[in-house]
């Protein structure tokens, strides 16, 4: 099961490699929800040979909101706006790259000196945990569009939820179903604000919301 632990952590680093190194906002939406799909197999993996209900619930509720619902929130929000790439990031995604790739060896170095994570045996949970919150906080900053800010929030939420999986099997899964509710109220919210700017200003791009004057 560690072999299928660790090929689950390598996932998840190809997928913020593929979230920071693509303009395509369809493509992006569909990394994020595959990305959703993994850290719902997460608490499985972890208590497969003492599975109950609690991790098992907690996986399908988590599934079904991050690889489902939040991914279909945005393909109808990009539809509606009918915009299919971000052309003019505040970054170009070459130098995107390199920056998430100093980041990830960054985040693996620090995690050689940090014990595992709970549960987890496996040295990359930690660092590839804190590497995806940080390549979140880096869509929020690099991109310009407001659907690559709210997939950013997105792949932080991930990472914060990746980082506390070792906790939230111990937790009650109350707790953990009122952060994901947190999280759909969230994107729907961002969803609703995605469809406003693009209806009253014909884009979203939210640097030029600042531009704008009395």
């Amino acid at each position: 099961m560690q072999a299928w632990l660790d090929t689950l952590v390598v996932l998840l680093i190809l997928t913020n490699l593929r979230l920071v190194g693509s303009s395509r906002l369809f493509a992006c939406v569909r990394t994020v929800a595959v990305q959703g799909l993994l850290l719902g197999l997460l608490p499985v993996l972890v208590q497969w040979n003492t599975l109950t209900w609690r991790p098992a619930l907690l996986a399908a509720g988590s599934t079904f909101l991050k690889a489902g619902v939040f991914p279909w929130l945005l393909r109808r929000a990009v539809r509606d706006v009918g915009l299919r790439r971000e052309v003019d990031p505040v970054v170009g995604y070459s130098t995107s790259l390199l920056i998430t790739m100093g980041l990830l060896g960054v985040t693996l170095y620090l995690g050689q000196r940090l014990p595992p994570a709970g549960l987890f045996e496996s040295q990359l949970m930690t660092p590839v945990a804190i590497f995806t919150i940080l390549v979140g906080l880096f869509l929020i900053v690099a991109r310009r569009t407001a659907v690559m800010q709210v997939l950013g929030y997105l792949a932080m939420e991930n990472g914060i939820y990746a980082f506390g999986m070792a906790l939230a099997v111990e937790e009650p899964v109350l707790v953990e179903l009122g952060i994901l509710l947190d999280v759909f109220m969230g994107v729907f919210v961002m969803g609703i604000a995605i469809f406003n700017i693009s209806r009253e200003f014909d884009h979203i791009d939210t640097d030029r919301l600042s531009v704008l004057k009395d």
